[in-house]
């Protein structure tokens, strides 16, 4: 078997993994009250701790045996496995809009994939490594400013997946400069780079449990999903010497191939959206203090509210000290 099948099948594995761990994250996410970066009281959030340690060891192992260009980007196949998954394991079946979206944004990647040359590259320079590292941890640091000042808890989510894929995608890129610079007689030679490779597992993983509160599977998922290999492959690019197949053409091509990816997330995140504002409306009207709106909810591909997830009603007018809200499965009704 040669070592590019190898790193391959490694990092299907690897997503499976990584997709099993994201579904109890966000069910964690979802069931978890005020722990929102950290339910250390989670025996499941643990667990979501190893299927992720378990994909990262996956993830190494298949980087030991091929590029970082062509391991990356097949990271994309977790939002894949994870939609039919959840329909498995715990009853969430995906809509056409989601399929639509997480296969846009797998087959772009999978562009990115095919264009991509593969050569081993050059390995970073000390000054490089922690310039990478600073620059990382600042946009991070922008990035969750910015997710905390967006009111839509949906975009807030992608805003902190956004932030976990940069600091995933940089892990990667020390992950491949220590297993290629590794030696046995210096085992502690790399413990700068490993230093931070941990910090930015820790802050990804943190970021990433942020991101499913209130904002569902799919579209985090998604986002970490596409950012991470695109940051990734971004760097092996840029500063490892790796290069794009064909040229100027391959270079226009993966730029469309990037589009349809970003397409796909932006399909998930409206979807999301729309599922939301169709969930629930409370109006005021002149025959009573306090009336409840009765909006269904569309027979497309939209989810509905599911257990365990908040319902925003918005504020309520008039002095009433009590409002009960009932969901039903195609109307919403209220009474005080």
């Amino acid at each position: 078997m040669s070592p590019l099948l190898v790193s391959v099948l490694l990092s299907l594995v690897s997503a499976v993994a990584y997709a099993a761990a994201a579904i109890v994250q966000e069910r964690v996410a979802a069931s978890a009250a005020g722990l929102t970066y950290a339910p250390l009281r989670s025996p499941a959030w643990w667990g979501s701790v190893l299927l992720n340690g378990l994909g990262a060891a996956l993830h190494v192992a298949a980087l030991a045996y091929g590029p970082l260009s062509v391991v990356q980007p097949l990271g994309a196949l977790t939002i894949v496995f994870a939609l039919p998954m959840a329909a498995l394991f715990v009853g969430r079946k995906a809509g056409r809009t989601a399929w639509r979206g997480a296969l846009m944004a797998t087959v772009g990647l999978a562009g990115l994939l095919s264009l991509t040359g593969g050569n081993d590259g050059q390995p970073l320079a000390d000054a490089e490594r922690w310039l990478l590292a600073a620059g990382t941890f600042g946009l991070v640091a922008l990035l969750f400013t910015a997710a905390h000042l967006v009111g839509r808890s949906v975009l807030r989510g992608i805003i902190l997946a956004a932030a976990a894929g940069v600091a995933f995608g940089i892990a990667s890129v020390f992950t491949k400069t220590v297993a290629e610079e590794w030696t046995a007689s210096a085992p502690l030679a790399q413990w700068p780079s490993l230093l931070v490779l941990s910090a930015l597992a820790v802050t990804g993983l943190l970021l990433s449990q942020a991101s499913y509160r209130g904002a569902g599977l799919a579209a985090p998922l998604a986002t970490v999903t596409v950012v991470n290999p695109v940051v990734a492959a971004t760097v092996g690019l840029t500063l490892f010497g790796e290069s794009f197949r064909y040229g100027a053409a391959g270079t226009v091509a993966a730029l469309i191939c990037g589009a349809v990816a970003a397409l796909g997330i932006v399909q998930l995140t409206m979807e999301r959206l729309t599922g939301r504002s169709d969930s629930l409306s409370v109006s005021e009207s002149p025959e009573s203090d306090t009336a409840v709106s009765d909006t269904s909810v569309s027979d497309r591909d939209t989810p509905g509210p599911q257990v365990g997830e908040g319902v925003d009603v918005g504020p309520v007018p008039g002095t009433r000290a009590h409002l009960e809200v009932e969901v039903r499965p195609r109307a919403v009704a209220g009474r005080s």
